[in-house]
């Protein structure tokens, strides 16, 4: 019934969000591309405006009623007869469309599996929706209370009415994955030559290689931040000489990219710069009317941000926050850090950057003599003078200037035992790197566009090439391109086939297979004191994986984790919690569990039961629950 019920729901998910989409194309007239991530993104900034007011289930209501009346209303009008008539599916959407199930299917089937997931993204949205309310300050579970809400409130709003599941948390970070690259392909304007799609889609499949690191299956966003800037420089292009539409597309990705992570400021600021460029280039519009849109644009992109900036200051006032830095770091020329270990910082670094054997600085290197290799060739065969120099250069200047942002993150904000070595910087880089080839992609594809010798606005499509050899080309370079895009795409998808296919053998399924996935009606935590018993393979109880997967599935703040019994110690040591949980069992601890308690020791959850007279040594008794 559960499973009907949200399955219904989902529908109905659906329906209200075509509302939307429906109305957004009759009223602004944006492109088709741009109004699924125009309204996920509005949706978003919506649905955070009422968790920040603490209506977040009220104004969710609100929000999928609204649509659901645009629904009906346009339906109504059109009559579906007359409605379904109109709707026409290009062979690229056709395409796209059927890729994108693909994959959706895939998440449909998978299973969180990432550290990430447990140690924020996917318990904070499981804290919302069991509260329905953004973390406070009492919420134990919560480590980093300063990371901003923007995707994972998208998240709330699909999970709210379409299951909690975690197939559903994957299926709804796809939504804003692949809303985003259908909007990149917005760029092209001449919609009959395939070519550009080709290319272009070659491309974007190319960055999955740089988002290996986490892949598509988790809900981390850290490939949200650059496909999302790649959106706003695409929307900034595309309504070049219409500044009123390209601000309306602009406005809300731009404030939802700002608080998708802390560091979403950056990429923002990097699509907003590029609309101030365009705007200066561009002198047919009046400068006065069209200034001030762009200055609003910039105004509002930054509200969410700065809303959410005024909820930490009000509601989270001494709270201690991850990469926040304070006033006597900014006066230390080491951040707090000794001499040494900035020194180890700034080696590690610069090793890191340059080092050949990672992918970040391989793709960097790749694209450069990509983009160089472009530009000779239409300067000599094609005698055409490409602007892909100007992207690169400027491409170059970001990617700098965000190698420097990153090495300063590391000396003043972050803590020294994760700043030593270089915590998280191989996804901090392919973030960029993603951002710098797809902007490199992006212009190339432009060019191309205005290199073919006939525009098909002025000419009949029979007489679109120079030549029969021309065409011929043509044609070869579709097979090539769309040929290199499938095959890329199928190594993603068998990569993401395999990581779900080999969950058995994860953490998180054999927690989950012992402790089970707990949701608490009314969202309190459950304050029990649970000691978590398994191996340290690949560091996981050193490094907390297996004691912030356990946090997750038994929505309990007081989970510890050990990898080893101490005879001397086991009773004191155990006397301590409420709850001992095998999740993986060996000889070691079944012998001495049995030997001292009685049990078997097996995979399991044992409530601990002290007894004993006061005042005497601590006895204990291990009891095996149902």
């Amino acid at each position: 019934m559960s499973v009907l019920f949200h399955a219904f729901m989902g529908v109905i998910l659906l329906c209200s969000m075509a509302g939307y989409m429906l109305c957004t194309r009759e009223i602004l007239k944006l492109k088709t591309e741009f109004i699924p991530v125009i309204i996920f993104s509005s949706l978003t900034c919506a649905v955070f405006f009422c968790g920040l007011l603490q209506i977040l289930f009220a104004g969710a209501i609100i929000i999928l009623t609204a649509g659901l009346a645009l629904f009906g209303y346009y339906i109504i009008q059109y009559g579906l007869k007359k409605w379904f008539l109109k709707i026409r599916i290009s062979l690229f959407q056709g395409m796209f469309f059927v890729g994108s199930l693909f994959f959706m299917h895939l998440l449909s089937i998978s299973r969180l599996t990432h550290y990430d997931n447990f140690s924020h993204w996917a318990v904070v949205l499981k804290l919302m929706l069991s509260t329905d309310a953004f973390p406070t300050v009492a919420s134990k579970l919560i480590d980093f209370k300063n990371y901003p809400l923007g995707s994972t409130s998208f998240l709330y709003y699909i999970c709210r009415f379409a299951g909690h599941s975690q197939q559903v948390m994957l299926i709804a970070q796809g939504l804003l994955i692949f809303s985003c690259f259908y909007a990149i392909f917005g760029i092209i304007e001449e919609k009959k030559r395939f070519l550009l799609y080709g290319f272009l889609g070659a491309g974007c499949s190319i960055l999955s290689i740089f988002n290996i690191t986490v892949r598509i299956n988790n809900l981390l966003v850290d490939f949200l931040l650059p496909i999302y800037t790649l959106v706003l420089l695409v929307i900034a292009y595309r309504y070049r000489k219409s500044v009123k539409k390209a601000c309306i597309g602009i406005v809300p990705i731009a404030g939802m990219l700002m608080i998708i992570k802390n560091t979403g400021i950056i990429y923002a600021v990097i699509g907003l710069i590029y609309l101030v460029v365009l705007w200066i280039k561009n002198k047919e519009t009046p400068r006065l009317k069209s200034g001030l849109y762009v200055v609003g644009t910039i105004t509002e992109s930054f509200f969410p941000y700065l809303l959410w900036f005024v909820h930490l200051t009000v509601r989270f006032q001494g709270v201690d926050n991850k990469f926040e830095i304070s006033a006597d770091q900014l006066n230390s020329v080491s951040g707090g850090k000794s001499p040494e270990e900035v020194r180890q910082i700034i080696s590690l670094f610069i090793h890191s950057v340059f080092d050949m054997r990672t992918r970040p600085a391989l793709g960097v290197i790749t694209f450069h003599f990509a983009a160089i290799g472009a530009i000779i060739f239409a300067a000599v065969v094609l005698k055409k003078k490409w602007s892909l120099w100007k992207a690169l250069v400027s491409l170059d200047i970001v990617l700098i200037l965000y190698y420097i942002g990153i090495l300063g993150l590391y000396i003043f904000s972050m803590p020294s035992d994760e700043a030593v070595v270089l915590a998280g910087f191989e996804r901090y880089a392919s973030s960029i790197v993603v951002l710098f080839a797809g902007g490199l992609v992006l212009c190339a594809t432009v060019d191309l566009e205005g290199s073919f010798y006939y525009k098909l606005g002025n000419m009949p499509d029979y007489r679109a090439f120079k030549s029969i050899e021309s065409k011929d080309r043509y044609q070869k370079g579709i097979i090539v391109t769309v040929g290199l895009s499938i095959a890329l795409l199928m190594s993603e998808y068998s990569g993401m086939k395999t990581i779900q296919q080999s969950y058995q053998t994860t953490l998180p399924y054999k927690v989950q297979q012992v402790t089970g996935d707990r949701w608490y009606k009314g969202g309190k935590e459950d304050e029990s004191r649970y000691l978590f018993y398994a191996s340290d393979k690949d560091s996981q109880v050193t490094n907390y994986f297996l004691q912030y997967v356990g946090k997750y599935m038994l929505y309990a703040p007081n989970v510890d984790g050990i990898c080893a019994f101490y005879e001397d110690n086991m009773t004191n040591l155990l006397s301590g919690y409420d709850y001992l949980v095998i999740v993986e069992s060996d000889l070691p601890a079944r012998y001495l569990l049995n030997k001292h308690y009685g049990v078997t020791g097996k995979e399991g959850i044992y409530r601990i039961e002290s007894y004993g007279e006061e005042g005497k040594e601590k006895r204990i008794k291990l009891v095996l629950m149902d």
